[in-house]
């Protein structure tokens, strides 16, 4: 019993570590949660007392976790048109469970590309590139040889090495995201080119129950036209931190219709990922009040095909 009560101990006490490994690797708030489960399940018996490295040998487990629950989905999971990861949701800076996930910053667009990798290669990324995991262990992981995962995890380099990087100023992110909401509402299409990346990306997610919403735009013209009728939301906006960055939640009478992240680069919007699916946002559990609106637009008049 003391043995199990020690291994325990030491669990609880890398488990904010080992939720922030498991995030990155599948982007799923509720599967972080899974993983982390089913890899105490495999530890808890285990003679703990014989592991020179703790946090090495537990961010091992988790990630052999993820990689097996990566490989599930991608035979099971029926592709959608456009996939949007979970968010993570806060209304300031020093919520302890937000920086527990996002202890380096990690914005939804940054997922949505994790997403492009093959199982293998995200997990030589994220447990080399982010958490500074030796490519002995993740060989050991993967069971591949050690130059193997080090060509893995160049091959994700790759494929990320024109992600955008976001403004480190929160408030200047904060400022570009307020004029584009402004110029939404005023239906300011020139403004909007303003302070959207030439590049700029939309991407809505509205899950199975609003698949007819789910899409992907690309480039200022394409999500201007789409945003300019952002008019029939400005009345609803709650400014969020998103994955630790400026943000918005959209909740017409105190209900979650939108949560949207912003990549805002060199003073502009590079990637807009909302999701409108309300299962998932139903998960969230963001405890929001209703806010006074009587004289918005009723929300049943909203499209999530333009939100």
């Amino acid at each position: 019993m003391e043995q199990r009560q020690w291994l325990t101990d030491q669990f609880e006490q890398h488990r904010p570590h080992l939720r922030a490994v498991a995030y990155r690797m599948l982007g799923s708030v509720s599967e972080t949660d899974d993983a982390v489960q089913e890899a105490w399940l495999r530890v808890r018996d285990q003679d703990g007392g014989t592991v020179e490295n703790m946090r090495a040998w537990l961010t091992a487990v988790v990630g052999r976790v993820c990689l097996n629950m990566l490989r599930s989905r991608r035979t099971r999971r029926e592709e959608l048109s456009a996939h949007v990861p979970d968010p993570v949701v806060s209304w300031g800076e020093g919520d302890p469970e937000h920086q527990g996930l996002l202890a380096d910053s990690v914005g939804l667009a940054l997922l949505v590309v994790l997403e492009e990798l093959t199982p293998a290669e995200r997990l030589a990324f994220v447990l080399h590139d982010v958490f500074a995991v030796p490519f002995a262990d993740i060989a050991a992981t993967l069971d591949r040889s050690e130059a193997a995962a080090q060509q893995l995890a160049s091959r994700a380099r790759r494929r990320l090495r024109n992600s955008p990087e976001p403004d480190a100023d929160l408030a200047r992110q904060r400022r570009v995201i307020d004029a584009f909401f402004a110029a939404s509402r005023d239906g300011d299409f020139d403004a909007l080119l303003e302070v959207l990346d030439p590049d700029v990306q939309l991407r809505i997610d509205g899950g199975t129950l609003r698949a007819d919403a789910s899409l992907v735009r690309r480039g200022a013209e394409a999500v201007a036209a789409h945003t300019v009728t952002y008019s029939k939301l400005y009345p609803f906006i709650r400014p969020a931190l998103v994955n630790g960055a400026a943000g918005a939640v959209v909740a017409p009478h105190g209900q979650v219709f939108s949560v949207m992240a912003f990549t805002v680069t060199n003073g502009k919007i590079a990637n807009i990922d909302s999701l409108v699916d309300p299962e998932r946002l139903a998960r969230l559990d963001l405890n929001l009040s209703p806010i006074a609106d009587e004289d918005a637009d009723d929300d049943r008049s909203l499209d999530p095909r333009r939100a």
